[in-house]
């Protein structure tokens, strides 16, 4: 009986670490770390306050949120754009409640240079969605963030996209496969422009759709690339969560 058991925690242990793996990946002479998640066993949520409704800001905030229940980080990077409070800028959902509502128009910024789009995670299904397919569906998702612009829409770059642009950043941003089964997040080692980020995601990570999630602030926690980037306090956040 305890080798059984001792078995299948072995089993769950396993299952977990093949739940997200973290890569360094080289893409047209551009140096990326790519955090994929398979959604079969990945427990991939959304953070922005804890229970006393104060923001997180931090990774190690989560972590330590996390430890109450026996869990910890796997994976996490910053998951959309926020005001100076650290509220979110667009649609926010998390543990099946809205927080935040759609930004279904154009606006000031990246965010608002549409399309747009929204992250949302339901069971077993990871999905990146056109925000005004969003609007047009109103799928349940567990969690969802809004940001922008879309990268890849059903296969194709933005049409606002200049292979030329002389606006570069350090980006990060997340992408989907079809059939929604795995979740690839992206974040660039120097600052690169919105058009070489996005083609990583379509024609390297063969994601037909992808979101940007932010740039200059981007951060990664991911501790098989001993990567735990520190910063100022940042908004919403995304995490892969495992036992500990």
């Amino acid at each position: 009986m305890i080798r059984a058991l001792a078995l299948l925690a072995l089993l769950a242990l396993g299952s977990q670490a093949a739940a997200v793996d973290c890569r360094n990946v080289t893409f047209e002479g551009e140096d990326y770390a790519v955090c994929e998640a398979d959604m079969a066993t990945a427990d991939l949520r959304l953070f922005l306050n804890d229970a006393r409704g104060d923001r997180l800001g931090q990774f190690g905030a989560v972590d330590a949120m996390l430890a109450g229940e026996g869990r910890r980080l796997a994976f996490a990077m910053n998951a959309g754009m926020y005001h100076s409070d650290r509220a979110p800028v667009g649609l926010y959902i998390e543990n099946g409640q809205q927080i935040a509502p759609l930004v279904p128009g154009a606006g000031p910024g990246n965010f608002g240079m549409v399309p747009n789009g929204v992250l949302c995670l339901r069971p077993g299904r990871a999905e990146v969605i056109e925000t005004r397919e969003f609007a047009r569906r109103r799928p349940a998702c567990t969690f969802a963030t809004q940001s922008g612009p879309m990268l890849v829409i059903g296969g194709k770059l933005h049409p606002r996209f200049l292979p030329d642009s002389d606006s570069r950043y350090v980006r990060n941003g997340v992408g989907t496969t079809a059939e929604g089964t795995r979740a690839l997040f992206a974040i660039s080692r120097r600052a690169v422009t919105f058009h070489a980020f996005a083609r990583l995601f379509r024609d390297h990570l063969d994601t037909p759709d992808a979101l940007y999630l932010d740039g200059s602030v981007s951060r990664l926690y991911a501790p098989d690339l001993g990567r735990s980037d520190l910063g100022f306090a940042l908004g919403p956040m995304v995490g892969l969560v495992v036992a500990e």
